[in-house]
């Protein structure tokens, strides 16, 4: 696919900002609204009242698909091209189109980098934990095979029904491990076979932050947008539960991610926090050219030591619509309140402005 040579042929003065209809589509459009841009999003039918009834003040154009996946297919990105789109990629894209579909096939321009996608599946070869270890941040220790287990881990893995959702359970021993795993395939939440490309990891014990970023290759800054939290179900409710309850009921606890909580670091430890995100950013410039472009996030802990380990990346927009309203971090910079969508919108009208379009995307 040549993309430069679409931009070429797109009308520059008429861009629009598409989004794929889940995950932090509401978020792109209110941003790109704000900045004064038209916008598309692509939904899928029966999951569409969201943008097309409750929210329908944000979105200019809507391209209504039998499925998800439909996205690739040459006649919606002829629709896309002619909107002179450009496209702002999601976790619910990756997914529903799949990265060689994304790479090979869906000749929309990207806000970002198409070739760093893939890296958030850890069954790649030159995957997030690889670029996290090449950046030198820290990251959890990481066991092979259940056996090595001699300290609490998490293990990662895909649920039995849904794969594109996670299962995780702990663990402290092999013995430990064995038995919640074959509790859990007992249930049917996940199966023996998705074991084997499991994750296990060392638990990290410390407050949880995930750290959203900005990279501009136009100004070569890197901004904060801010930290959030994750809510999830139903391990929350588990623990609002007093401890004997807990042991008591016996509940397999899982941890589907269902919504977000903004927080705020001390003072004193964000230096910490930009010095990870610009390490990431110098990474993936040598490593996949031309590196990161526009929102990503490192999801990590700070422990009792105040060392701040990474065990999550997401090198797209992040699901965290909650930082504008929660997160100072922007407004000290830009002197209002700044979210993702708002800085993507920004980056795009920068760079239609100063002719640099072609730098912030692939």
């Amino acid at each position: 696919m040549d993309i430069q040579s679409v931009i070429a042929g797109y009308d520059q003065k008429n861009l629009r900002v598409g989004i794929l209809g889940s995950h932090s589509a509401l978020e792109i459009g209110a941003g790109a609204k704000q900045e004064g841009f038209e916008t598309v999003v692509i939904c899928e039918k029966g999951r569409d009242k969201t943008y097309t009834r409750y929210y329908k003040n944000l979105f200019d154009h809507v391209i209504l698909l039998d499925k998800f996946s439909d996205i690739v297919l040459l006649e919606t990105v002829r629709q896309l091209a002619a909107l002179n789109t450009v496209f702002v990629p999601n976790r619910s894209f990756s997914v529903y189109a799949g990265y060689e579909a994304i790479e090979q096939k869906f000749a929309v321009p990207l806000m970002g980098n198409r070739q760093l996608l893939r890296t958030e599946e850890r069954n790649t070869e030159k995957n997030q934990l690889w670029l996290l270890r090449q950046a030198n941040i820290n990251t959890p220790k990481t066991f092979k095979k259940p056996a090595d287990i001699d300290r609490p881990v998490i293990v990662k893995t895909c649920e039995k029904k849904r794969a594109i959702e996670r299962a995780f359970f702990y663990a402290s021993s092999p013995a430990e491990y064995e038995k919640n795993a074959t509790d859990r395939i007992k249930k049917g939440i996940i199966d023996r076979g998705s074991l084997e490309n499991a994750v296990i990891e060392e638990y990290v014990l410390g407050a949880k932050f995930n750290a959203n970023f900005f990279w501009s290759p136009l100004t070569g800054e890197l901004d904060l947008l801010g930290f959030d939290r994750r809510i999830q179900t139903d391990i929350d409710g588990i623990l609002d539960l007093p401890a004997e309850e807990q042991l008591e009921l016996k509940i397999l606890s899982q941890n589907i991610e269902i919504g977000h909580a903004g927080a705020t670091m001390r003072e004193s430890q964000l230096e910490k926090i930009f010095d990870a995100g610009q390490r990431f950013v110098d990474t993936c410039k040598k490593e996949f050219s031309p590196g990161m472009v526009g929102l990503f996030a490192l999801q990590g802990a700070v422990d009792k030591n105040l060392d701040f380990y990474v065990f999550d990346v997401s090198p797209r927009v992040p699901g965290c619509p909650c930082v504008e309203p929660t997160s100072p971090y922007m407004k000290y910079k830009y002197g209002v309140e700044v979210g993702p969508g708002k800085r993507v919108a920004m980056e795009i009208k920068n760079a239609v402005q100063t002719g640099r379009l072609a730098e912030i995307i692939t």
